[in-house]
C-alpha cells in the first residue's frame, strides 16, 4: 500500500503492542465499504436499517457509558505543564505513552487492525494535513469514510517520506476507568484508548482537526478554528463568506444549513455550506483570510433536529447515514426527541432497552428513546446547500468572523466590534450554557472562549496572543462580531425567532463589512438601530427590536469583572492588548455612566 518506510514501521510498531489477529489496509472504495458494512451487521456493531426509508443507513449503539466526550479524560502531553495551560489536563509524555500502552497491550487479539490512511482538507491541499488512524473498530471505519478523505489517493500524496499524524484508536474494554484520550503534540501522535464514542475514536476530527492543528497552527501562522463556514449569495448574485463560532446547543448546524426566510427568498438569497464545525484559516495572496472545512461529512446531534429548526439536515441524513444511540424503531426506523414524526409504536431505546412512547422511570420522569447527544454521520455531498467551492483547495474568501453564545440577559441580538483586537475580545469572552455533548452538569454557564476551550491544544494564553498576532499578519482582515440568538424577556420568553431569521442577521453583518448598514455606536460596539435589519414577514411585536438590541452598562459592568477573574487563570500570560481591551471597555462604560448621571 505504502513506500513510506516511517509509516510502514510505526504501523508494525504499533501492531506488535496491540497484537491483533490481522492488519487490513483501508483503500476507500465502495467493494470495500461494503464489505464493512457486511462485517459490522454480522458483528452486531451495526444494524441495517428499512432500505426503502433509509437506503445506505445503519443504526450502532455505544455502551451506555460511551455517549459523549470525556473532557475529565482527554490531556495535552508535552514536556512542560505550562504548554499545555491551565484550561487543559496536562500528562507528561513519558506517563501518557505508558498507561495507554499498558491498556493498549495485546488488546487486540481476536479482533482486526485497520489502517486508515486520511487527510483533513481536499486531497493535496496547502491548507491539508494527512493522518493515519489505526483502529479496531468498524464503526470508526466507516464513520471515517464519511467525515474524511480516506485511501490510496492520501497515500499518493503522503508519498515515501511525507509527514502524517500518528493516530491509535483502540476499543480495549471500554471500561470508563481504563479511557484515555492523549495528545502528543510535540510527536505530532494522538492515542485513545477505551472509548468507541466518535469525538473520543474519531480522531481526525476534534483530536487532529483542532487540538493538534491548533498547536501546528500556532508554529505555522495560521488558524485551526471550531467555526462553520457559510456563503451568502445575495440578489445580485455574489456570494460572500462568514466564519462562526459557537458552542454546543448554540445553532451552530442550523446555521450553516439555514434556509432563507420567505421575505428574504423572495429578494434572491441563497445559503451556501461550506462547512458546519472546523475551520482551518491562512492568509491569502490577496492579503484576505481564506478558510477550508477540512472535514467531509457531518457529525451532527440529532434531537432537536426537525424541519423546523434544520429541515437541510432532514434531507442531508435521508440515505447512506450512520445514526448512533437514537431510538430504533421495531420497524427498522430511526427517531428522536424533539425530531421528526411520531415516535414508532415500540422499539428500542440508546440504553438497549424496550421502549414504548409515553414511558417513565420510577420518579415519572419520561424515558427519553434518544440519548441527548445522540448523533448522524452524513457525507456532505449529500446536503441540499453544499457550496460547490466545499472542495476547492483554495478554501474561500472570510468578510466577516462572529462569535456568539446563550446569554438570556446580557448580550444584544448582534454588534459590531470596533477592531480586530476588540473582535479577539469578544470571542476570547463568550459564555454559553453546557450541553449534553460535555462532561459536566448540563445547563451550567461557562466561559467558552471562541468555543475552543475544551479543543484548544496548547496554553489558551499563547492562544490568544496567536489570535491577536495573526490580526499583524492579515493585510486585509475580516470585521468581527457578536451575536446572541437567545435573548429572553421578562416573561422568560426568546425574543427573537431564529433559525432561518437569523439570515436577515447576517444581512446587515455583510453590509457592514461594505461600509454599509446603519448602527449606533455602545460601549460594547456598534449595534443596528432599530430599522437597520430587513424584517420583510416578520411581525415581531412593538418594541422587541428595542429589547434586542439594548446594551445596559450595569450589567455589562458586572461581566466585566467576570472577565477578569476569566483571565487571571492564565497568570500574566495574557497579551497586553487583550487586557488593554478590558482597560478600554471599562473606560467606555464609565463615560456612558458619568454622562447619565
Amino acid at each position: 500500500m505504502t513506500d513510506n518506510a516511517k509509516l510502514k514501521k510505526w504501523v508494525a510498531d504499533m501492531a506488535e503492542l496491540c497484537s491483533p489477529d490481522k492488519v487490513v489496509w483501508l483503500d476507500g472504495s465502495e467493494e470495500e465499504r461494503k464489505r464493512l458494512e457486511a462485517e459490522g451487521v454480522a458483528a452486531g456493531e451495526l444494524t441495517p436499517l428499512d432500505q426503502k426509508k433509509f437506503p445506505g443507513c445503519y443504526y450502532h449503539r455505544t455502551d451506555p457509558r460511551d455517549v459523549a466526550r470525556t473532557e475529565h479524560l482527554t490531556f495535552i502531553c508535552t514536556q512542560d505543564q505550562e504548554d499545555a495551560g491551565p484550561t487543559n489536563l496536562w500528562m507528561s509524555p513519558a506517563e501518557g505513552y505508558q498507561r495507554a500502552s499498558d491498556i493498549l497491550e495485546g488488546s487486540m487479539t481476536g479482533r482486526t487492525m485497520y489502517v486508515i490512511p486520511f487527510s483533513m482538507g481536499p486531497v493535496g491541499s496547502a491548507f491539508s494535513k494527512i493522518g493515519v488512524q489505526l483502529t479496531d473498530s468498524i464503526y470508526v471505519c466507516l464513520n471515517m469514510r464519511i467525515m474524511t478523505r480516506i485511501g490510496k489517493p492520501v497515500l499518493d500524496v503522503l508519498r515515501y517520506d511525507g509527514e502524517f499524524t500518528k493516530c491509535l484508536h483502540g476499543k480495549a474494554e471500554l471500561d470508563p476507568e481504563r479511557r484515555l484520550i492523549l495528545h502528543f503534540p510535540e510527536d505530532n501522535t494522538i492515542w485513545s484508548v477505551g472509548s468507541g464514542y466518535g469525538g473520543n475514536a474519531l480522531l481526525g476530527k476534534k483530536c487532529l482537526s483542532l487540538r493538534i492543528a491548533s498547536w501546528q497552527a500556532r508554529q505555522e501562522g495560521w488558524l485551526a478554528e471550531h467555526m462553520l463556514i457559510l456563503g451568502i449569495e445575495d440578489p445580485k448574485g455574489r456570494v460572500e463568506y462568514v466564519t462562526a463560532a459557537f458552542p454546543s446547543a448554540c445553532g451552530k448546524t442550523n446555521l450553516a444549513m439555514l434556509i432563507p426566510p420567505d421575505g428574504l427568498k423572495a429578494k434572491g438569497y441563497k445559503v451556501w455550506t461550506v462547512g458546519d464545525d472546523i475551520a482551518w484559516l491562512r492568509v491569502g495572496a490577496d492579503g484576505r483570510l481564506w478558510a477550508v472545512n477540512p472535514e467531509a461529512g457531518f457529525f451532527g446531534v440529532a434531537p432537536g433536529t426537525n424541519s423546523k429548526s434544520n429541515p437541510t439536515a432532514l434531507a442531508t441524513v435521508h440515505k447512506n447515514t450512520i445514526f448512533t444511540n437514537v431510538l430504533l424503531g421495531d420497524d427498522k426506523t430511526v427517531w428522536w426527541e424533539d425530531g421528526e414524526g411520531a415516535p414508532p409504536a415500540s422499539g428500542t431505546d440508546w440504553q438497549g432497552k424496550p421502549w414504548k412512547p409515553g414511558m417513565k422511570d420510577e420518579a415519572g420522569k419520561p424515558v427519553l428513546g434518544a440519548h441527548p447527544n445522540s448523533r448522524f454521520t452524513a457525507p456532505f455531498h449529500q446536503c441540499p446547500s453544499a457550496s460547490p467551492k466545499a472542495d476547492d483547495p483554495k478554501g474561500v474568501p472570510i468578510s466577516a468572523i462572529i462569535f456568539g453564545g446563550r446569554r438570556a440577559r446580557l448580550a444584544p441580538l448582534v454588534y459590531q466590534t470596533f477592531d480586530w483586537d476588540h473582535g479577539v475580545y469578544a470571542g476570547a469572552t463568550v459564555a454559553s450554557e453546557r450541553t449534553a455533548a460535555q462532561y459536566g452538569k448540563q445547563g451550567e454557564v461557562r466561559r467558552d472562549p471562541m468555543a475552543m476551550l475544551p479543543f484548544c491544544g496548547y496554553n489558551m494564553g499563547e492562544y490568544f496572543s496567536h489570535w491577536i498576532q495573526m490580526g499583524k499578519r492579515i493585510p486585509n482582515p475580516p470585521k468581527v462580531f457578536h451575536v446572541n440568538w437567545f435573548r429572553r424577556d421578562e416573561n422568560n420568553k426568546f425574543l427573537w425567532p431564529g433559525y432561518g431569521e437569523n439570515l436577515r442577521v447576517l444581512e446587515w453583518i455583510l453590509a457592514r463589512t461594505r461600509g454599509e448598514g446603519k448602527a449606533s455606536q455602545t460601549p460594547i460596539g456598534w449595534v443596528p438601530t432599530p430599522d437597520a435589519l430587513d424584517l420583510t414577514g416578520l411581525n415581531l411585536p412593538a418594541g422587541t427590536m428595542d429589547k434586542l438590541l439594548a446594551v445596559d452598562p450595569a450589567e455589562w459592568k458586572a461581566e466585566l469583572e467576570d472577565h477578569e477573574k476569566f483571565f487571571a487563570k492564565f497568570q500574566g500570560n495574557v497579551s497586553p492588548s487583550l487586557t488593554r481591551q478590558g482597560t478600554l471597555l471599562a473606560e467606555r462604560l464609565e463615560a456612558v455612566a458619568t454622562a447619565n448621571r
